[in-house]
């Protein structure tokens, strides 16, 4: 195995940290995985990097959370949160300052950037796939995400490894390990069309049932850019009784989310659980705090694989999974065998037996 390095931003420092304590456990190994990456920028928004120490011939992993909005820097005299667009740049940055003296780079970001910007209709842009082809273009050799939100994306990049992980495992043993849950009325709900494969593989871990959820919108009119949401119609069992646990990449406004939530208390569910791999809040969390005082829904169970304020932590109903030795050992993994096994048969009955056990 060639010696592993990592680099963490700013922007997912404590991630970091905690990869780096599971790969030296994991590893046996007392030496830091971490290599120090300065970033500055000029007060005209200009930026630049330079590396603490040489990577020549190890295998470079840099690790970044491109959603993280709480990264400031001075400019023309303000306060400037960083955007998407800028912790990206970060991630050239880095690679330029390499010299292209490492044996592999790979490129980890849990939130793929740009990731809802995945196709074009008409005269639209194409982000996500000019990122993937830029990074391939600077010599990236393995691009590693979570749960993204179109995988056909990497279409983009048919000669360059990406690496889709999910955190089921993860979030189904937190649920598991918090919630009382009988194992015989589950249901997995998709929250819309474009979630229905993700609940179906929750679903077949937990040998449920699923649900959808198909929103009818109203195609005549456009509200800040989207067709307004009609209807939400319910495919699937009568849920009475059962315990809903409703699925989702990532979580925006959250609007829809709580009105399916809504919708499935209103046909009897017992307990609403609510999960979504990346929770980015941009509307704040206070129609979350309505609808939990409500009863609408019960819990949150949300990943630590992206940016989320404390004070958002600290609420009753929000559940945070730590999957940071998830990703060290997708490190190790990927270091050792160059392919990641993470949703194969093996660890879909591996998980049935150690979380559900058999029905």
């Amino acid at each position: 195995m060639s010696e592993i390095k990592l680099i963490a931003f700013e922007n997912c420092q404590e991630l970091g940290i905690k990869v780096n304590k599971h790969l030296q456990k994991l590893t046996r190994k007392k030496e830091n995985y971490l290599i120090h990456a300065c970033t500055s920028r000029f007060n005209n928004g200009e930026g630049k990097l330079s590396l603490s120490e040489s990577i020549r011939n190890k295998d470079l992993y840099i690790l970044s959370d491109i959603g993280n909005y709480n990264v400031t820097y001075d400019f023309h005299g303000t306060i400037h949160h960083m955007a998407p667009d800028e912790h990206f740049q970060d991630i050239k940055r880095v690679i330029s300052a390499t010299n292209g003296k490492f044996a592999k780079i790979t490129i980890i970001m849990p939130l793929l950037y740009e990731s809802r910007q995945h196709r074009r209709k008409e005269r639209e842009s194409l982000d996500c796939a000019i990122a993937l082809q830029e990074l391939e273009a600077l010599g990236v050799n393995t691009i590693i995400t979570f749960d993204c939100h179109d995988p056909n994306v990497s279409n983009a990049i048919p000669n360059l490894p990406f690496e889709n992980i999910f955190a089921t495992e993860t979030i189904l043993k937190e649920i598991f390990k918090e919630e009382g849950i009988d194992k015989n009325k589950l249901l997995a709900i998709s929250p819309d069309m474009g979630a229905m494969e993700r609940a179906r593989y929750y679903a077949e871990i937990l040998r449920c049932d699923v649900g959808l959820f198909y929103k009818r919108r109203d195609l005549s009119k456009i509200v800040k850019g989207k067709n307004p949401i009609v209807e939400h119609i319910y495919l699937g069992k009568n849920p009475e009784g059962d315990t809903a646990i409703v699925i989702d990449d990532m979580i925006a406004s959250g609007g829809s989310m709580l009105d399916v939530a809504k919708e499935l208390k209103q046909r009897g569910v017992h307990k609403v659980i609510l999960v979504a791999t990346f929770s980015l809040f941009s509307n704040g969390v206070s129609a979350f705090q309505e609808a939990f005082q409500e009863g609408l829904f019960d819990s949150l169970y949300t990943t630590n694989l992206t940016y989320v304020p404390d004070e958002i932590k600290k609420l009753k109903w929000y559940h945070e999974v730590d999957c940071s030795l998830q990703l060290a050992e997708v490190i190790l993994e990927h270091c050792e065998k160059g392919i990641i096994l993470d949703a194969d048969i093996n660890q879909e009955q591996k998980l049935m037996k150690e979380i559900i056990g058999k029905k």
